[in-house]
């Protein structure tokens, strides 16, 4: 049995004080105290800073963790992409896999308890299964050309915790795209990343130009833009993903959200600024009432996999009060995932795990360039 405590607890949304989190041998928690005489408290491990639940990093590709440092920092999305097809094939197989540990390793230091990881192949399943994060997979559908899901759902049922997901709504064609946005599991798409994305259902633009050039064909331009692509093709009541939307309108935001409340934004500052030096539209989803929450895309897109320093770069971009941050990173995600009758919030019955975050300003509450995230349970 362990009593942990520090100056802030995120409890119910709210950063609260004078709160102690009891847990059992396993992690799971057996009763939340309040009491404004902690030191009083038999055997309470006190931790200066704020206790928040694991966090949820709801957009991960650890298989590319090879590719730190090794993509130009704002080379654009089509540099990007070029870049990854150019470097891609220099890592041995053993490379990619000790990258993927030291990654994983990581994150798990830092405070992530469950992440929704994007994969093409299962290279670096072993390291998923064998860690003490719990991975939700999603293997990507992509490419104009490739018309057949069954590989990569016969490589899903493998594995728990899998399912399959269309890359994005510019890059599979209309049938895979519908069948895999009406199947059961986690669904994850990348979504209006780029200005071009949209302006190919205009059909212009370069992603269109690009298109001609190869003579590749798509068969779902008759959908007005990529959002109303997926309200027709998801049911109403089908969980989703949406990572990144640094290019979402109003309009887009507007079209989803009508059409199902199970729609999570997926914000990744720290890859959107790498890439392209965009920025998430954080203060248009807040103010459409917008569920959000955090991921941290791969290491080929980004300095660190670090949750706090995505969040550190959106309080730079948005008033939003630090609590409804860490609910982003925590409970929303969770939420996202499904997994939140034992993940993502402090509550008798749950097992969330526990992290200190350090370095905060506690006055304004607010993280600053110090500030940092350590496990204790």
């Amino acid at each position: 049995m362990r009593k942990i405590a520090s100056h802030y607890a995120l409890i119910d949304g709210e950063l609260v004080r004078n709160r102690v989190i009891e847990l059992d041998d396993n992690g799971v928690i057996t009763n939340i105290i309040e009491s404004s005489n902690i030191d009083a408290m038999a055997s309470v491990e006190f931790y200066p800073g704020i206790l928040i639940p694991g966090m949820i990093n709801a957009h991960c590709h650890i298989e590319l963790s090879y590719l730190h440092n090794h993509i130009e920092e704002g080379s654009g999305f089509a540099g990007f992409a070029r870049a990854i097809g150019a470097v891609r094939n220099n890592f041995t197989t053993e490379e990619r896999l000790r990258a993927s540990r030291v990654a994983d390793a990581k994150m798990w230091d830092e405070g992530v308890e469950a992440v929704a990881d994007i994969a093409n192949d299962d290279l670096v399943m072993a390291v998923k299964q064998n860690s003490k994060i719990e991975y939700h997979t999603m293997f990507e559908h992509f490419g104009l050309n490739n018309l057949s899901t069954a590989p990569l759902r016969e490589l899903a049922t493998r594995y728990d915790r899998c399912s399959v997901t269309p890359h994005s709504t510019y890059s599979v064609q209309d049938a895979p795209f519908r069948e895999l946005c009406s199947n059961e599991g986690a669904l994850s798409i990348h979504l209006l990343e780029s200005d071009d994305e949209a302006l190919l259902y205009q059909h212009r633009g370069s992603l269109h130009d690009w298109y001609e050039r190869m003579g590749w064909q798509c068969d779902f331009l008759h959908y007005a833009t990529p959002a109303e692509r997926i309200v027709a093709s998801t049911p109403t009541e089908r969980a989703m993903l949406l990572v990144h939307a640094t290019r979402a309108t109003a309009e887009d935001v507007a079209t989803i959200e009508r059409h199902t409340r199970n729609a999570t934004w997926v914000l990744c500052p720290e890859s959107n600024r790498y890439i392209s030096r965009q920025e998430p539209p954080v203060a248009l989803l807040r103010d459409m009432g917008a569920k959000i929450a955090i991921g941290t895309d791969s290491l080929a897109s980004a300095r660190s996999l670090s949750m706090i320093e995505n969040l550190r770069q959106i309080g730079k971009i948005c008033d939003a009060p630090l609590a409804e941050m860490l609910t982003w990173a925590t409970i929303n995600g969770a939420k996202a995932l499904g997994i939140e009758d034992v993940k993502g919030s402090f509550a008798c019955g749950k097992a969330p795990g526990v992290v200190i975050i350090e370095g905060a300003d506690l006055q304004a509450m607010r993280l600053t360039p110090e500030t940092t995230t350590r496990r204790l349970i």
